[in-house]
């Protein structure tokens, strides 16, 4: 009896995914739980597991298509089966009669067809999901081009067109102007050029970050820290801190706390705006960027405000393990009132963070530099930090923006006040 593989929940919003790679060929033994296939949506990459253990008699569904939720992928026989056979294919070479019935349609569809003139590529309708999108963009159907079967629209060449910046229908217009098409490249630089389409996790990002550009009124305001005194606690307690917690101490449990102190003294750069009205959050999720291969993830400390350095810096490294394996679920990236994102792990000394809609404030941290300062009258050599928060002004004065900026720099230049909850 053969098992069926499908496409699981994907989580909340999420309705459709990309088959980004087959890991098993149909005749392939199988073992139960063991990766089949992995599966790419908008927010995360997600492993489909065996079922059961057998051979894998059906691959349904190809690389690069896309497939709602509960969708058939392919199957697994027990073990020494043959691939199942189609039961249509059956009974049409069984039955004469059904076989001569099938001949009459298809001669009277082709008649039709003849009538009627060629048929058009795409036979098939946008589908649900790339119709919104079509809709809320004001767009033509008629200037996308369809990578479904029979030329179907999917979300993802809908996704396609807007970020090469595709033209709206005006609503007096009947017809759009078509997509502008990228100029060939000169012979000798095409045989060098590579075409990659790029994944849902890679639109998203490009959506959702021009999404937040064209939305918010986003402004960035600067101030440097005083890395010293956090320097200081980390190195007289790194050792102890590691062998009671079992992980490390490092920089992300300080900010994250400093920022959750500061949240509460300002409460409007942890808001979002819905419509006309603004939803304050009295709690603290905080997204944490993480750079992959893939491309740039948000996980979310859950309660962050409640939660310890120690606890803090478990989950970070919990998720941050999770984004490195591809192994994210919806869960851990859903639900972000505030993001962190820390470029000095790649050297960056100063930058201005692009919100995470629709969230009002992220907070870029940088490379940790020795410069001159003055201190006390006197020129002295300070481990020094540049810290950028972009904030949406609709929402946050900037009186607002500075001050829990400072407030962060109060907390990282006198760490003690973290301990304390002062």
């Amino acid at each position: 009896m053969a098992t069926e593989i499908r496409v699981p929940t994907l989580g909340e919003s999420v309705t459709e995914a990309t088959i980004g790679k087959w890991f098993k060929k149909v005749g392939d033994a199988i073992a139960a739980d063991e990766p089949l296939v992995e599966l790419e949506t908008d927010k995360v990459t997600v492993e489909v597991p065996a079922a059961a253990a057998g051979i894998l008699s059906e691959i349904a569904v190809k690389e690069g298509e896309t497939v709602g939720v509960g969708a058939l992928l392919g199957s697994i026989s027990a073990g020494g089966e043959a691939p199942a056979t189609k039961p249509q294919a059956v009974s049409q070479a069984s039955s004469p009669d059904a076989a001569a019935t099938g001949k009459q349609a298809a001669a009277e569809t082709a008649k039709i067809a003849g009538d009627a003139g060629a048929v058009e590529p795409r036979s098939m309708p946008p589908a649900p999901a790339a119709a919104k999108l079509i809709a809320e963009n004001n767009l033509s159907v008629d200037q996308l081009s369809g990578s479904g079967k029979r030329g179907q629209v999917l979300k993802g060449d809908v996704l396609d067109a807007i970020s090469k910046g595709a033209p709206s229908q005006p609503a007096e217009t009947p017809k759009a102007a078509p997509v502008a098409v990228r100029a060939p490249s000169s012979g000798d630089d095409a045989s060098r050029e590579e075409r990659v389409r790029m994944t849902k996790l890679r639109q998203t990002i490009a959506r959702r970050l021009k999404e937040a550009q064209s939305t918010a009124a986003m402004l960035t305001t600067f101030n440097e820290v005083d890395m010293s005194a956090v320097m200081a606690l980390r190195t007289k307690y790194k050792d102890v801190f590691e062998k009671k917690h079992g992980v490390k101490l490092g920089f992300m449990g300080f900010f994250t706390k400093a920022v959750t102190h500061a949240l509460k003294e300002i409460p409007s750069v942890n808001a979002e705006i819905d419509g006309t009205d603004i939803i304050f959050k009295n709690y603290a999720h905080i997204g944490v960027a993480v750079g992959t291969e893939k491309g740039l993830v948000v996980p979310v400390v859950r309660d962050a405000d409640q939660m310890s350095i120690a606890e803090i810096e478990k989950d970070i490294g919990r998720l941050g393990i999770a984004a490195r394996d591809g192994k994210l679920s919806v869960a851990d990236m859903q639900g972000g009132t505030f993001t962190i994102s820390n470029g000095g792990v790649y050297g960056s000394l100063m930058s201005t963070p692009i919100l995470n809609a629709p969230q009002s404030g992220i907070l870029g941290m940088h490379k940790i530099q020795d410069r001159p300062v003055v201190v006390g009258g006197q020129i002295v050599i300070r481990p020094m930090m540049y810290l950028a928060l972009s904030y949406d002004h609709r929402i946050v004065d900037g009186k607002e923006a500075v001050t829990f900026l400072v407030r962060v720099k109060e907390s990282l230049e006198d760490p003690e006040r973290l301990v304390l909850d002062l």
